[in-house]
C-alpha cells in the first residue's frame, strides 16, 4: 500500500509526457502561455533545478480556465465579441496562406497559384468609404455625437427651442472643414499612388520588348530596368549589360542605407549569347515563400533543357528587391513576388489615425460635463414635480443647457492647432520645418520616450579614417606622412625589378610564418597592412562617363583612364570606402574592378593585378568578412580577411594588445576592424574549394554547411593591424541629448546597424554618459537562455542596455511584460539589428506598457513604420531621401532643431489649448448656469433665457477673438524654456488640463454664472423687464475680464481682440434691441436705449460684474504671492 502511493502523481505525470509526442502543439502550448505564470528567479540555479517549471505550464493554463462565469464578467465578453469580430473580418478577407513558388522565365500563365496585383495603395479611403469613414472618424468622439444627436432633436416640434442655425451652423462648419482637409489629403495619396503605380517598363516577350504599367507586372514576367528606374517588383536577377555580370542598385527607401549594393546575376543567364535566347532555354526559379526579412533570400535556378540539368544556388545577392534604384547599367530579371507579396510592402504598416492625448482628456471631460447636463435636467423635473408629459420637458431641458458642452470646443481647437502649426512653420530658428499632421501639435509637450534612428539621424554616415595599430606603433590623422613613405619605399624599386620584387618577397614571408622568429621591419608591416586593406573589400570604383559617352564605350575608357578625379568609390558600406579612400591617399590606389579581378597602382604608378578566388560578404552572424586572391606577377594565394575585434580574437594567432587597443579606441567612439592574413597553397586552396562549392548546392542547412567549410580556412590567422574609422555626428546632437535627457525624455536608438557600431555611437553621441556601464544583452535563442540573461541584466543598476534585434524577439516572445518592464526603468537603450517591424513594434509595446507619450524620428525608408506607429512621428528630410519625412507628422531639417521643437513649440501649443479649452468649457457653463438660476426663479419653466441671435453672437462675435487670443498666450519665454528644460517634465504630468483644473473652472463658473444672474434679478426689481439685457451686458463684461485674467503675457493682438469684441457689442445694442426682452414673459418688450444711457443701467452692470470678478483675481494674487508655479520663479 505504502508503495503505491507515490505512484498516482508519477502516472498522471508520466500521461502527461505522452504529450511530448505531440511535439508542435506541445511548444504552441509553451510558448503562448501567460508570461505571469513563469515568474523570473532570482537565481540560475533555481532555473536549472526546477526543471518542472516547462512541464507545468499547460496544466497552470487549464486550471486557471475553469472559472467560468467570472471570467465572464471580469471582461470576458469583451473577449468573445472582439474574437467573434476577428473572426468574422478573416472570413471576409480570406487571407491566403503564403508559399513557396516555381516560377517559369517569361512564363505567368504557368503560374499555378493567382497572385496579388502589383499596385502601390496608400489611400485610407474609396469613393464608397471616404464619407461614412470621415463620419465614423468625427462621430467616434462623444462630443460630435453629442451635437449631432442635439441638432436631430430640433426636427421634433415639441422639442423646437430657439431657430435650427443655432444647432445646424457650427455642427456643418466643423464638418464641413473636415472632409474638405481629409479630401484634399486622399486626392493627394491617389495622385502619387497613380504617379507610381502608372510608371512604364519594358517587358520581354517572344515578339520582342513591349511597355507595360507597373500596376500590370505579373509574376513570372521578364522585366526590363534602366539606370536610375525604380524597380517595380521583386526581382531575380538574370541580366546585365556591364560586361562584369554585376550591377549596383541604391537601397536607401528599402534599408535606409545610403551606400550602394551589389548585386549578381545568375550566371546560366548572364552568359547567353542575346537578350532573346532566355526564351530559347526552358528554365524556373524556385522561390522561397515571401518574407519580412529583407537581408535574406533562398532559392534555386534550374535549366531543364541541357544534359545534365544546369542547378544554380540563389542568394539575396542575386534579388533586386522593389523600391530599389538600379544604379548602374540595365538590369533584366524574372518577378518572383507581386504587391503586397514584396519585402517593401510587406515591412510597412498601415497608417494610423493619430488622435492627441489632449483630445482624449477633453473628450472625457464632455462626457462629464453630459452627466452633470442629464443631473441637472433630472433636478429641474424634478422640483417641478414630474407634472404633466414631464419626458418631455426633460428632453427640453437637456436641450436648454446643452451649452454646458460647448460645440465651439472643436472649432475652436482646431483652429488653434492651425495657429500652432503655422507658427512652428514660421519660426526662423527651425528653417523648412513642415507640420504634416495639423491635429496633434499639444503631443510635442507630453512626450516621455523619443526612438531615434541612429544612421542620418545622429550621425551624417560620412566616414573618416583615424587610426591605424600595429601593436608595437599606432598611427593618427598628424602621422599618415610617415605610413605614406614607408609604402612608397616599398615599391620604391625600379619598375622592371618590381616583379622580381614580388616573386622574392613571398617565399620569404612564407619562411617567416612558418619561423616566426625572424621579425619583420616596421617598412614591412606597414606594407602588408596597406595592401591587406586595399585588397580585402566589396568596393568598386566607378569611372564617370564623359557627356555624350554611353555605357559601353563607358567600360572601354576604363581600361585606358584611371585619372583620379574621375574615380568614385561604391560599395555596401561607408566603412569600407573610408579605408579604400585611405589606402589612395598613402599610395596604393584601387583602380578597377570586375568579379574576377582587381587591380592596384602602385605610388610609382605601377599596375599589380590580383585574381579574385573567392569572396565571403560580411554577415550579421559572422561579423566578418573575407576575401581569397592570388597574385598575377608571383601566383601566391593569400586569403585576407577583416572583421569586429569580437569576431576575430579567437580566428588570429595569440597576441597581447588587440583587446586593450580595440577598448582604446572605441572609448574615443571609433568602429574598430581587425585585419589578418593567411597565405595558403595551390593543394590547400584546391582542397578548399571543392568542399565549399559542394556546401553552396545543398538544400539543407545550407548556410550552416558553408559556414564550417569556410571556418575550416580561419585558423591561426596572423594578425597584421586594427583600424578606427570615425562616424561623424550630426551638428549639435550632443548638446541636443543632453538638452532632452535633462528634460525627463528617455532616449531609446533603435538602427539596422551592427551592434559595436550602434555601441560606438551611442558612447560618443553621449547617449550613454561616460560613467554610465553598459550592459550588453548576449544573444538568445531559446527561453531558457532569454530566462537567464534577462535575471543577469536584472542585477544590473543604472546601466544603459545594447539588445540585437533577434534576441530582442526571443524575449518578447516569451517574456513580454518582464523585458519591457527592466528596459524602462535603463537610462538608454540601444536596439540594433531591428528590422523597420521590430522598430514599430517596440513603439507599440512602449505604448502598450507605459501607457506614455512616444515620438520617433527618423530619416530613410526603413524609419516609415516606426514613425507612424508612434504618437508623433518627426522624419528628418536627408541623404535617406524624403520617404521619411513625407511619412511624418513634422518634418525637420537637423536632428538639433528636435529641442526647440519639443521645449518651445511642444509648451506653447500644449499650454495654449489647455487654457483654451478649458475656457471655451467655462464660457458655455457660466451661461447653463445663468439658464438654471432662471428657469427655476421662473417655476422651473423650460424657456429660453436669452433667444437665438443671442446665443450665436455670444460663442462668436462678442468673445470668440478675445478667447481664440489665448493661442498668443505664453507663460515663459523660449530662451528660458531652452536653458531650463527640467520645466518640460512637469508637462509630461499633464497638471494643465486634468479633472483638479477643470473643477477649479466649474466652481469659477457656477460662482459667476449665479452672482450675475442673482444680482441682474435683486437690483433691477422694477425694471423686470430690462433682466435680460442688464445680465448679458454683465456676462459679456465678465467674459472678458476673465480673459485678462487668465493671460500671462500680453500681446497688442490680445488687447485689440478685447477692445473689437467690447465695440461690437455696444453696437449691437442699438440694432438688436427686440433681441432683449424677455420672449414669451415680457410679451415683446423692447429694449430701452434711453434706459441703457442711464447712470443707474452702468453703475448697477458694473457692480454685478465687480462681484463675480474681483475675488477671482486677489485669489490669483495671494496664489502668485504665496505659491508661485515653478516658471515665475525663474523669470523673476
Amino acid at each position: 500500500m505504502a508503495d503505491s502511493i507515490p505512484l498516482q502523481p508519477v502516472q498522471k505525470r508520466a500521461a502527461y509526457y505522452t504529450a511530448e509526442r505531440n511535439k508542435r502543439r506541445y511548444q504552441v502550448e509553451d510558448e503562448a502561455s501567460p508570461l505571469d505564470e513563469m515568474p523570473l528567479m532570482m537565481s540560475e540555479e533555481g532555473f536549472e533545478n526546477d526543471e518542472s517549471d516547462y512541464h507545468t505550464l499547460p496544466r497552470a493554463r487549464i486550471t486557471r480556465r475553469k472559472r467560468g462565469l467570472e471570467w465572464f464578467v471580469c471582461g470576458g465578453w469583451k473577449f468573445l465579441c472582439t474574437s467573434c469580430c476577428d473572426w468574422l473580418i478573416n472570413v471576409c478577407r480570406r487571407k491566403k496562406e503564403l508559399k513557396a513558388r516555381t516560377v517559369w522565365l517569361g512564363c505567368p500563365e504557368k503560374c499555378e497559384e493567382k497572385y496579388p496585383r502589383n499596385a502601390i495603395k496608400n489611400q485610407k479611403y474609396n469613393i464608397f468609404t471616404f464619407v461614412p469613414g470621415v463620419l465614423y472618424q468625427q462621430f467616434k468622439f462623444f462630443l460630435n455625437l453629442y451635437f449631432l444627436v442635439v441638432a436631430c432633436s430640433q426636427f421634433v416640434p415639441s422639442l423646437k427651442i430657439g431657430y435650427l442655425y443655432t444647432y445646424w451652423a457650427p455642427l456643418g462648419f466643423v464638418l464641413a472643414v473636415t472632409m474638405v482637409r481629409e479630401a484634399v489629403d486622399e486626392y493627394r495619396r491617389f495622385k502619387r499612388d497613380k504617379e507610381m503605380n502608372s510608371q512604364l517598363y519594358s517587358k520581354l516577350t517572344i515578339r520582342g520588348k513591349i511597355q507595360v504599367k507597373s500596376s500590370d507586372i505579373q509574376v513570372g514576367d521578364l522585366i526590363i530596368v534602366e539606370k536610375n528606374q525604380r524597380i517595380p517588383a521583386d526581382m531575380v536577377f538574370l541580366r546585365t549589360s556591364e560586361k562584369t555580370g554585376s550591377c549596383f542598385i541604391r537601397t536607401d527607401q528599402l534599408d535606409g542605407e545610403t551606400d550602394w549594393k551589389l548585386k549578381v546575376a545568375v550566371t546560366c543567364t548572364q552568359r547567353l549569347p542575346a537578350l532573346g535566347d532566355l526564351f530559347s532555354i526552358n528554365a524556373y526559379v524556385y522561390a522561397q515563400k515571401p518574407q519580412l526579412d529583407i537581408h535574406s533570400f533562398e532559392g534555386n535556378f534550374t535549366r531543364e533543357d541541357t544534359d545534365p540539368a544546369i542547378h544554380e544556388s540563389l542568394s539575396i545577392e542575386n534579388t533586386l528587391w522593389a523600391s530599389t534604384v538600379v544604379a548602374s547599367g540595365t538590369v533584366i530579371g524574372v518577378v518572383i513576388y507581386t504587391g503586397k507579396e514584396t519585402r517593401s510592402v510587406m515591412n510597412t504598416s498601415n497608417p494610423k489615425n493619430k488622435v492627441g492625448m489632449l483630445d482624449l482628456e477633453l473628450n472625457q471631460l464632455t462626457k462629464a460635463l453630459f452627466l452633470a447636463l442629464v443631473a441637472l435636467s433630472v433636478v429641474m423635473v424634478t422640483l417641478q414635480g414630474f407634472v404633466g408629459p414631464w419626458y418631455r420637458y426633460l428632453f427640453r431641458f437637456l436641450l436648454l443647457f446643452s451649452y454646458i458642452i460647448p460645440i465651439s470646443l472643436r472649432v475652436n481647437l482646431d483652429m488653434g492647432k492651425a495657429a500652432y502649426g503655422w507658427m512652428i512653420m514660421r519660426d526662423e530658428h527651425i528653417p523648412r520645418t513642415v507640420v504634416r499632421t495639423s491635429t496633434i501639435p499639444e503631443e510635442l509637450g507630453r512626450l516621455v520616450y523619443l526612438l531615434t534612428d541612429k544612421t542620418g539621424t545622429l550621425t551624417q554616415n560620412e566616414m573618416v579614417f583615424k587610426r591605424l595599430h600595429l601593436g608595437t606603433v599606432s598611427y593618427g590623422t598628424d602621422t599618415m606622412d610617415e605610413i605614406q613613405n614607408h609604402v612608397a619605399s616599398s615599391y620604391s624599386l625600379a619598375p622592371s625589378q618590381t616583379s622580381g620584387i614580388n616573386n622574392n618577397s613571398t617565399p620569404s614571408r612564407k619562411a617567416q610564418s612558418s619561423a616566426p622568429k625572424v621579425r619583420k621591419t616596421v617598412n614591412s608591416r606597414v606594407h602588408e597592412a596597406v595592401k591587406a586593406i586595399a585588397l580585402c573589400h566589396n568596393v568598386t570604383p566607378v569611372y564617370e562617363s564623359r557627356a555624350g559617352v554611353n555605357g559601353e564605350t563607358e567600360y572601354a575608357e576604363v581600361d585606358q583612364d584611371f585619372s583620379d578625379e574621375n574615380r568614385t568609390y561604391q560599395a555596401s558600406s561607408p566603412d569600407e570606402v573610408a579605408l579604400v579612400q585611405w589606402t589612395e591617399s598613402v599610395g596604393l590606389t584601387l583602380v578597377s574592378r570586375d568579379l574576377t579581378s582587381m587591380q592596384l597602382k602602385t605610388p610609382s604608378g605601377q599596375i599589380l593585378t590580383f585574381f579574385i578566388l573567392q569572396i565571403f560578404p560580411f554577415t550579421s552572424e559572422s561579423k566578418r568578412m573575407g576575401i581569397i586572391v592570388r597574385e598575377e606577377s608571383s601566383g601566391d594565394i593569400t586569403f585576407y580577411m577583416k572583421g569586429a575585434d569580437a569576431a576575430m580574437t579567437s580566428i588570429v594567432q595569440y597576441n597581447d594588445w588587440l583587446e586593450e587597443e580595440c577598448g582604446n579606441m572605441a572609448r574615443e567612439g571609433l568602429r574598430t576592424l581587425v585585419v589578418a592574413k593567411k597565405s595558403l597553397t595551390e593543394e590547400q586552396y584546391q582542397d578548399f574549394e571543392n568542399r565549399y562549392n559542394q556546401a553552396k548546392l545543398s538544400i539543407h542547412d545550407r548556410s550552416l554547411k558553408v559556414a564550417a567549410v569556410v571556418e575550416s580556412l580561419e585558423r591561426e590567422m596572423e594578425l597584421l593591424c586594427l583600424t578606427g574609422v570615425e562616424d561623424q555626428l550630426q551638428a549639435d546632437v550632443r548638446p541636443t541629448l543632453e538638452l532632452l535627457r535633462n528634460a525627463g525624455i528617455k532616449i531609446w536608438m533603435l538602427t539596422g546597424d551592427k551592434l559595436e557600431t550602434a555601441t560606438c555611437i551611442a558612447k560618443s553621441s553621449h547617449l550613454v554618459s561616460r560613467n554610465q556601464d553598459i550592459h550588453i544583452f548576449r544573444p538568445v535563442s531559446n527561453r531558457g537562455e532569454a530566462h537567464l540573461e534577462l535575471n543577469a541584466f536584472r542585477r544590473k543598476h543604472d546601466c544603459a542596455l545594447v539588445i540585437a534585434g533577434d534576441s530582442l524577439e526571443v524575449c518578447l516572445k516569451y517574456y513580454e511584460h518582464e523585458f519591457v518592464e527592466l528596459a524602462c526603468q535603463c537610462p538608454a537603450v540601444v536596439c540594433c539589428r531591428c528590422s523597420p517591424t521590430q522598430k514599430a513594434h517596440i513603439v507599440k509595446l512602449l505604448q502598450q506598457h507605459t501607457g506614455r507619450r512616444t515620438c520617433a524620428i527618423g530619416d530613410g525608408g526603413n524609419d516609415v513604420s516606426m514613425i507612424q506607429a508612434a504618437d508623433c512621428g518627426i522624419g528628418i528630410e536627408g541623404k535617406e531621401g524624403k520617404q521619411a519625412s513625407l511619412a511624418a507628422d513634422f518634418s525637420i531639417t537637423q536632428f538639433k532643431h528636435i529641442g526647440r521643437l519639443l521645449m518651445v513649440h511642444g509648451r506653447n501649443s500644449y499650454k495654449r489649448s489647455a487654457a483654451l479649452g478649458q475656457f471655451v468649457i467655462h464660457r458655455g457653463l457660466i451661461i447653463s448656469t445663468m439658464q438654471a438660476v432662471f428657469s427655476s426663479v421662473f417655476y422651473f419653466a423650460s424657456v429660453p433665457l436669452y433667444q437665438g441671435f443671442l446665443m450665436v453672437g455670444y460663442a462668436t462675435i462678442y468673445t470668440m477673438f478675445p478667447v481664440f487670443s489665448l493661442v498668443l498666450d505664453q507663460d515663459v519665454k523660449p530662451e528660458t524654456a531652452l536653458l531650463y528644460p527640467e520645466l518640460y517634465k512637469d508637462l509630461t504630468k499633464g497638471r494643465s488640463l486634468s479633472f483638479k483644473t477643470f473643477l477649479i473652472w466649474v466652481l469659477i463658473s457656477i460662482y459667476q454664472g449665479g452672482i450675475l444672474m442673482y444680482g441682474a434679478l435683486l437690483l433691477f426689481e422694477s425694471e423686470f423687464v430690462h433682466v435680460v439685457a442688464i445680465s448679458f451686458t454683465a456676462l459679456i463684461l465678465t467674459e472678458l475680464l476673465m480673459v485678462a485674467l487668465t493671460i500671462r503675457t500680453w500681446h497688442w493682438l490680445m488687447v485689440v481682440a478685447e477692445f473689437f469684441s467690447l465695440g461690437c457689442y455696444v453696437a449691437s445694442l442699438a440694432f438688436l434691441n427686440e433681441y432683449f426682452g424677455l420672449g414669451r414673459v415680457s410679451l415683446g418688450a423692447f429694449l430701452d436705449v434711453a434706459f441703457i444711457t442711464t447712470v443707474t443701467f452702468l453703475w448697477k452692470v458694473s457692480a454685478i460684474t465687480v462681484v463675480s470678478c474681483l475675488p477671482l483675481y486677489i485669489i490669483k494674487y495671494l496664489k502668485r504671492k504665496f505659491s508661485p508655479p515653478s516658471y515665475s520663479k525663474l523669470t523673476s
